[in-house]
């Protein structure tokens, strides 16, 4: 919309958004001339900054006083054991997850298609609590694929947007369109079900409207009245303003006073309106008048029930609605006439400028507040769906605000089906319980419970416990436990904080038995030994969580712990490595931001300039060190921030490690500081595919080549082609656009990865002696992980125990070499395959392999119910495709069918097109059909 068309109609004035007071950190130490001398720099940097945090707002949560020890280098002193506590998820959490996931997928294949939209939406609040965001977006596209109403198009719409995190490129805008009527700000405003269109290219061009100049002439026009509009007379056509609604009909038809009059006085609209009233009788068109007289028409339009006429403005203004300040002032005028898609056109720019507009006044009055939530309910664009979009951004942006309150607040007020009350309820209490609300949090988690949400039994147990009623918390986790078919990690964890010393630390072990992944026993008992002064076997302990699933709150235990040790190399690595994943992370209970951690600890370490930092680089990553490697990356995006490319292998190595939020933000940012067209496409293709738009991402690297060759854009589009199946001409087609960006100038680093890529379609194609020829040049120049590929040659020709040997090379050479003990049980017997595989279950419980393998052994010597165990356990915390597949294969051969089509069903929820487990399926459910 132009500026200045609705300049005269202003009457609010938008206030600036609330910004939060960045607070400097006092400067850096200077360089010391020994360790001791930096140590004691050190400490009253620390003592400083406190000192200084003491003097800060109270409103500032984050910052809060603390006792400084004098004798130690810590400013808070270490961990206390007892005082730890684990975080309650936000999500849905379910005792039978694997039952839970069945039954969703049975009502999306049962439920009408106006149905689907709302069973997808509870499918996304299940995979929400998963660490595979992936399948969260998949599941959002289908509920938005499904969507049949203006409201739910543009509220998904723009939810997909956000998980890409658009707003963070820069030079696109809010209302950018994708090119997919799946996320199209316009294709989202047009009612109606279409599920199999929205993955088409959208038709944005079709909103470009041309008026026929000669269909708004007047000298032709027989008028045969006109309306007086103080002292002008505007003609019209009677039967034409007649047809505009049947209280026009009636006024001049229906044998009123005004039905014989030629003349009649209207009052409440302008001249230039009523003109546009009497054109619009003709040619059926508004869109050739400014914003403000369309505006006179809608009312004119709701006064005089006209509802083609009030259609008409609806869409126009609709279309006009293009940035946040047309948005803040026009939904007040969609609001007060009951304008639907007006309000949508200004709902869906408050939905794609989040989070930034959440920060501003105008739009949280009219998301958040109870008035404006009832006025949006009013023309029905009030939902459980928008407020569930609303709570996700708000607990993201800050947990304990105001702002986050109302939106839940108005979540609670939209649920209706049993899941959405039990994930508003809980979310409400799990933000009560950080503002330290207690006995509000409980009423909430009491609430969800009633609604059937068991996981909320720890929250009402955890507010207990802050109420001073410990016996109290603790009887109702023991309730649960005792009470449940199958106890989980999760409620031993939270009965292990009501329980001491050796009752403790049971439960604290059998958490971590049937749960792995959880962080807090390893934490606990990390400081535990801490606290018996055993700082060695505490970091061990880390490392044992570390290996697999890296986690900001455990980096930051283990550099506190380094930190005791003095071990200040360690400490440093840990805490860049934190700063990777998040940002803005604050140390110590909250109190120190990480930044500020880096600066003093600095000077304690060895200086390495750039060239040393990629020779350590190099080091890193051919000693597979992804924790160590993004140390070193960090350190020198902090000498040179704007190189996009280091930007770049930041972002691999946290997809290495499973950190698909954190590589996003870095894939964003290389994107950011791109100095090139060329390279800033090569970075938006792989922004696209790694959040599953494959074909837009091949494109993006087309384009990127046309401008010019480069190894990033080659090797995107061979990576891209690559994830499908290939046929020979897809395979020699790889091979070549491999080569071409080996051609290409790049570093050791990206070509080994190159070689090993292009290995691997070698062994596909069965040309093994060039597959191996490109594993031994990616060794030549340290990518370790060549050992595997080269391996996998050997073991094709039948040298078996060469490919045992080159396994070993690797698991020497490797610091994370769980999955090289699971390559290598290949290449062995039997007896020496299952020792490799319970190493890479210790190494990495996530592996699912080794459970597939010794499940598999086990159902060969007919201990079937063994074999059920060995995947149970791991199904237990991590639902994975080929896990249930597997268990539903054995309990299909046990003939038990029931639990053969719930394994079926919850891997097809995990996966639709799942080609073995959709026959598995249909050949299990055919003795009932």
């Amino acid at each position: 919309m132009h500026p200045n068309l609705f300049t005269t109609m202003r009457t609010l004035k938008l206030t600036e958004g609330c910004k939060a007071t960045t607070l400097n950190p006092p400067p850096p130490p200077p360089p010391p001339s020994t360790t001791e001398r930096a140590g004691e720099k050190l400490f009253h940097h620390l003592h400083d900054h406190l000192r200084v945090n003491s003097f800060r707002s109270k409103s500032t949560r984050t910052h809060q006083n603390a006792v400084v020890s004098k004798d130690s280098l810590l400013p808070y002193g270490l961990p206390v054991a007892n005082l730890l506590e684990p975080q309650i998820d936000p999500s849905l959490k379910f005792v039978d997850l694997i039952g839970k996931l069945s039954e969703v997928y049975r009502q999306i294949e049962n439920c009408s298609h106006f149905e689907k939209s709302d069973a997808y939406l509870e499918q996304c609040a299940i995979f929400r609590g998963l660490s595979d965001p992936k399948l969260f977006r998949r599941s959002l596209r289908s509920a938005r694929q499904h969507a049949f109403n203006v409201h739910t198009k543009l509220v998904l719409a723009s939810w997909l947007r956000y998980e890409r995190r658009e707003d963070e490129l820069i030079g696109t805008t809010s209302m950018d369109c994708c090119g997919r009527n799946l996320e199209c700000p316009k294709a989202s405003l047009v009612s109606g079900y279409d599920p199999e269109r929205v993955y088409d290219p959208c038709l944005c061009s079709g909103y470009n409207v041309d008026v026929d100049v000669q269909e708004c002439s007047t000298s032709e026009v027989d008028y045969d009245m006109s309306f007086c509009i103080g002292d002008e007379e505007i003609p019209c056509v009677r039967r034409k303003i007649a047809s505009l609604s049947e209280p026009f009909r009636a006024m001049l038809y229906g044998g009123f006073r005004e039905t014989e009059r030629n003349t009649i006085s209207l009052n409440g609209i302008s001249v230039e309106g009523m003109r546009a009233a009497e054109m619009f009788s003709r040619v059926r068109k508004v869109e050739m008048f400014p914003p403000n007289v369309v505006l006179e028409l809608l009312t004119l339009a709701n006064q005089f029930c006209c509802d083609e006429l009030k259609a008409a403005c609806d869409m126009t203004l609709a279309r006009l609605v293009s940035n946040l300040d047309d948005a803040v002032l026009l939904v007040e005028y969609g609001l007060e006439e009951a304008a639907y898609l007006l309000v949508a056109a200004c709902l869906q720019v408050f939905l794609r400028e989040l989070p930034s507009s959440l920060h501003n006044p105008n739009v949280v009055k009219i998301l958040c507040s109870v008035e404006g939530r009832e006025r949006l309910a009013l023309v029905g664009h009030a939902s459980f769906t928008l407020y569930l979009f609303l709570s996700q951004i708000a607990m993201e942006d800050d947990m304990e605000s105001n702002t986050t309150v109302m939106v839940l607040e108005c979540l609670v007020e939209c649920a209706v089906e049993a899941w959405q009350k039990q994930l508003a309820c809980h979310q409400l209490g799990v933000v009560m319980l950080e503002r330290k609300e207690y006995k509000d949090a409980q009423r909430w988690f009491s609430a969800a419970v009633k609604a059937g949400h068991v996981y909320s039994l720890v929250g009402v147990a955890r507010c207990k416990f802050k109420r001073g009623h410990r016996y109290s918390a603790y009887k109702t986790m023991n309730s649960l436990i005792s009470g449940s078919p199958a106890a989980t990690g999760w409620m031993h964890q939270e009965r292990s904080l009501y329980r001491s010393c050796d009752e403790k630390m049971f439960d604290i072990e059998i958490a971590t038995d049937l749960d792995p992944t959880l962080t807090f026993p390893y934490k606990f008992r990390a400081v535990s030994l801490v606290e018996e002064s055993q700082f060695g076997s505490a970091v061990a302990e880390l490392n044992k969580i570390l290996r697999f699933k890296v986690s900001p709150d455990c980096l930051e235990m283990r550099a506190w712990i380094s930190i005791a040790m003095k071990n200040y190399e360690g400490a440093l690595k840990d805490i860049r490595a934190l700063l990777t994943l998040e940002p803005n992370f604050l140390m110590f209970n909250k109190k120190i931001h990480g930044d500020h951690m880096v600066e003093l600890l600095r000077p304690l370490v060895q200086r390495r300039n750039q060239a040393d930092c990629w020779m350590q680089l190099y080091d890193r990553w051919s000693s597979v060190d992804d924790i160590g490697s993004l140390a070193v990356v960090h350190h020198m995006l902090a000498n040179d921030p704007g190189k996009s490319l280091l930007r770049f292998r930041q972002s691999l190595l946290l997809l290495r490690l499973n950190c698909q939020k954190a590589a996003m933000r870095s894939l964003r940012l290389a994107r950011n500081h791109s100095k090139t067209e060329h390279e800033r496409l090569v970075y938006e293709g792989w922004i696209l595919y790694d959040t599953g738009h494959r074909e837009e991402a091949l494109a993006k690297a087309e384009e990127s080549v046309s401008i010019q060759r480069s190894f990033e854009a080659y090797f995107l589009k061979a990576y891209a082609l690559a994830d499908s199946t290939l046929d020979p001409e897809s395979s020699k087609y790889v091979i070549q656009l491999l080569e071409e960006a080996l051609r290409c100038p790049s570093d050791g680093l990206r070509k080994g990865q190159a070689l090993n890529n292009l290995g691997s379609v070698y062994v596909d194609c069965d040309k093994l002696d060039l597959a191996a020829d490109c594993y031994k040049n990616a060794l030549t120049i340290k990518h370790t992980r060549a050992h595997q590929g080269l391996a996998r040659v050997y073991h094709l020709k039948s040298q078996r125990k060469d490919a045992y040997n080159e396994m070993t090379k690797l698991i020497e050479k490797a610091q994370n070499n769980a999955s090289a003990f699971e390559k290598r049980s290949e290449y062995c017997d039997r007896e020496m395959a299952q020792r490799d595989l319970v190493m890479a279950t210790q190494l990495d419980p996530l592996r699912t392999y080794p459970y597939r393998y010794r499940a598999a052994v086990l159902m060969d010597d007919h201990r079937e119910t063994e074999a059920i165990e060995e995947l149970s356990k791991a199904i237990a915390f991590k639902p994975d495709l080929q896990l249930l597949h597997l268990r539903a294969a054995f309990f299909a051969s046990m003939r038990e069918t029931t639990n053969a089509i719930r394994d079926c069903e919850a891997a097809l929820s995990l996966d639709p097109c799942h080609k073995d487990t959709i026959n598995l399926y249909h050949k299990v459910r055919e003795p009932q059909s």
